[in-house]
């Protein structure tokens, strides 16, 4: 039986943390999709700098992963009823907490585990996209 694993994020301006999320995740299972988040959900954070369709395709293109799909513009939840994880992996920024999620998921009748992918500490990696734009200002601004 295929284990799916879900991950989910904003993956503006793609760098070596968002890879090392997706990997993580993929280490939970055998198939790996990705939501990415519709500009119109995204509200924790600014808006992306790439749009959400070349978001997307640029997920889709790491090895990695299974599949890329935009998420809902109404609930977060909605693509999970067509997706059905097994496991949900959270990156270790994602500010969910992994028992409450669960719990939620069970609520609304999905059964998965919810799994969190550590955080990758390399010196001089820019693991973030703050950092990326805060470099890119800082040398280029």
């Amino acid at each position: 039986m295929t284990r799916k694993v879900l991950a989910t994020g904003t993956f503006d301006l793609l760098h070596p943390g968002h890879v090392h999320y997706l990997e993580g995740a993929r280490e939970h299972g055998d198939e790996l999709v990705v939501i990415v988040a519709r500009n119109s959900m995204i509200q924790h954070k600014p808006k992306p700098v790439v749009p959400e369709e070349q978001r997307q395709v640029m997920v889709e293109a790491l090895d990695t992963v299974d599949e890329a799909v935009l998420g809902s513009e109404e609930s977060i939840f909605e693509p999970l009823y067509d997706i059905e994880p097994d496991v949900v992996a959270l990156g270790h920024d994602q500010h969910y907490d992994e028992e409450e999620l669960e719990a939620e998921l069970l609520e609304r009748g999905l059964e998965a585990e919810v799994k969190r992918v550590g955080r990758r500490e390399v010196e001089g990696e820019v693991a973030s996209t703050s950092k990326l734009i805060e470099k890119i200002l800082e040398e280029r601004g």
